[in-house]
């Protein structure tokens, strides 16, 4: 079995020269969105997986909000050097938590990211996205007060998430980008087709892909929808309806039948064709075995007929419910 302790990780390269390791952790979950957690294992959890070679610690000030930011910096302390964290500049949210619209405006980014310093307990942030693009402010001006930050060293690299080429193209122009970060799964293959995948390739931006095991459809943990808790956002989306999510169930079988053929689980051949398509996933996780499963699935090498199998096995006009998570997110530029 492949879901041991792996081998040491080796870094790859994002863009900008930014280099992570190839599979990151995603913390959402530790502090939003997904029912109760526990503060004692999430802090095991980030803390193990620093010990694995998972160093990518991916986070959000609309986590909680900001409870999130607040639980890396407590789990990290003196470690902080040796991860890569990135967190993300959302909805102008007032310090008391009140959310309120996109907001892309120099000013509120530069308020956010002081603020996200302050909750991380760290003086620089290795990659600082701009969560969702405001349509009432030019790219360029959020760009701009985010290439101010690095001039200043508060943050060293850029990045943008769930944006268009077009905006990608223009963004980059101000600033090199080091990453974009999209949902990308056997789930959800959208940049493979709106050419912002090309984009990425053509500027040299990394690819990092969150929710890489379709929101936990992709893992034996969500089987059934029993095994969400009754608050967990997860019920409200379209894919997590009782018909829909059973029907992408039973596609999923077919994904476990190969990884069975690999001696991996489910999890791990999903994340292994993520990684084939040249993309870092950050799943979520909560627990010191997810990672460990998590992280084997670098082992896990997966030929081109293979990960043209496992494409064609979950073909996108039979995955059920629409990729539209606006309850919970903030929206697309698409």
């Amino acid at each position: 079995m492949t879901n041991n302790h792996p081998r040491p990780l080796e870094s790859v390269l994002l863009g900008d020269g930014l280099r992570v390791s190839p599979i990151g952790l995603g913390a959402m979950g530790m502090s939003a969105f997904y029912g109760p957690s526990d503060e004692v294992e999430s802090i095991a959890t980030l803390r193990h997986a620093v010990d694995v070679g998972v160093t990518f610690i991916d986070t959000a000030e609309a986590y909680g909000p900001f409870e999130n930011e607040k639980l890396i910096g407590r789990a990290l302390g003196t470690r902080r050097d040796q991860v890569i964290l990135a967190t993300k500049a959302s909805s102008e949210t007032d310090d008391d938590g009140t959310v309120h619209g996109r907001n892309g405006t120099p000013e509120y980014i530069r308020r956010a990211a002081n603020r996200s310093l302050k909750h991380l307990g760290t003086d620089y942030i290795d990659l600082y996205y701009l969560h969702r693009v405001d349509p009432n402010v030019p790219i360029e001006e959020s760009v701009g007060a985010m290439a101010a930050l690095v001039a200043e060293g508060k943050v060293r690299h850029v990045g943008l998430s769930e944006a268009s080429a077009a905006t990608i193209r223009r963004a980059h122009a101000v600033h090199p980008l080091a990453a974009v970060q999209s949902e990308f799964s056997l789930f959800a293959r959208d940049v493979l087709h709106n050419d912002e995948l090309a984009t990425m390739r053509e500027l040299g931006i990394g690819l990092v892909a969150f929710s890489p095991l379709g929101r936990g459809v992709l893992t034996e943990s969500v089987a059934s929808l029993d095994d969400l808790a009754p608050e967990d956002a997860r019920r409200t989306l379209p894919r997590f309806q009782p018909e829909a999510f059973a029907a992408n169930r039973r596609l999923v079988d077919r994904v476990a039948a190969i990884a069975r053929r690999h001696g991996a689980t489910l999890a791990q051949v999903a994340l292994a064709w993520v990684i084939g398509e040249g993309a870092v996933p950050i799943p979520g996780m909560r627990r010191r075995g997810r990672v460990d499963e998590n992280a084997g699935a670098v082992q896990v090498v997966l030929s081109e007929s293979e990960r043209e199998e496992l494409a064609e096995a979950l073909p996108a006009e039979e995955i059920e419910g629409s990729r539209d998570y606006r309850d919970i997110e903030l929206g697309a530029d698409r």
